[in-house]
């Protein structure tokens, strides 16, 4: 994995340009301008992840004009709007932004704000996963798929999405994830027999472990698909303990040790079930 430079620190103000009717409409800001704690946190917490995502943007806008994004599990879509207001919009070009959602008043919500404040770019779709990837109202490819605390299996759906999109970049800050602590949980009374089931064996550490094991086979399964991936920190843990932040660039890069190493570990921790959770491409 790649070493990510760390950007410096953002202030937990205002940034300059930005739209404060905006940031009201999203609740940020108070009605007569004013940051409370919990939205000056939520607020640092976008902001830092712009820094990561305004250079790929820059790159990209490089070698083509018109750029697209895609923000899975867009909720109330912060991320896509601060996106759009900072960056996008001064392009004054043909590139989009494209929330998905599945709560259905969520996307209505989003699409009457884009339309108050003249966002023409954005675009919000009431799609599962499996629809948005076959969906007539979403290119063929993709440049940026972004998941800001996709809960659950919410995160593999993204990057299933991305790959399916031939995505260039895929940025993504996991969530809660349940699944394989609960078949770790599972083999317990089986036993693998060997001491490493010591690692799990107390609830507290199957939760942990099983969140970490998630990542780490996350990123094998990026780069058994040709994906350079860095991993770090999205902001200081006194801000969010769902603080893993995943950065992954297609490069075409060698896909054979990055997929037999996630055959590996699930093949050593029993997780047999997941294998379709975290698939690898064939010619990998």
């Amino acid at each position: 994995m790649s070493t990510l430079p760390r950007p410096s620190h953002p202030s937990h103000e205002i940034r300059p340009g930005q739209s404060l009717e905006l940031l009201k409409e999203l609740h940020i800001l108070t009605r007569d301008g004013k940051l409370n704690q919990d939205s000056r946190r939520k607020l640092k917490q976008v902001y830092h992840l712009f820094q990561f995502i305004e250079p790929l943007l820059s790159a990209l806008k490089t070698t083509k004009s018109d750029l697209t994004l895609v923000d899975h599990g867009a909720g109330k879509s912060y991320l896509g709007f601060i996106l759009y207001d900072l960056f996008f919009k001064a392009q004054r070009d043909q590139s989009h932004i494209y929330g998905i959602e599945t709560r259905e008043e969520l996307v209505a919500r989003s699409t009457a704000l884009a339309a108050r404040l003249g966002f023409a770019g954005m675009s919000f779709l009431n799609l599962s996963v499996a629809d948005s990837i076959s969906s007539e109202r979403l290119p063929a490819t993709i440049d940026i798929v972004t998941a800001l605390h996709a809960c659950n299996t919410a995160t593999d759906d993204a990057i299933r999405f991305a790959l399916q999109k031939h995505a260039h970049y895929i940025v993504v800050v996991p969530c809660c994830q349940a699944e394989v602590a609960g078949v770790l949980r599972r083999s317990k009374s089986q036993s693998l027999g060997q001491a490493l089931t010591e690692i799990w064996r107390h609830p507290l550490h199957t939760r942990e472990f099983g969140s970490h094991i998630t990542n780490v086979l996350r990123c094998l399964q990026l780069e058994a698909h040709g994906y350079q991936v860095s991993v770090t920190e999205l902001v200081g843990w006194e801000h969010s303990m769902k603080n893993e932040l995943i950065i992954a660039q297609y490069k075409d890069l060698p896909r054979r040790r990055p997929a037999e190493r996630l055959n590996e570990i699930i093949e050593t921790l029993g997780l047999h079930d997941l294998r379709e959770r975290f698939f690898i491409p064939e010619s990998a």
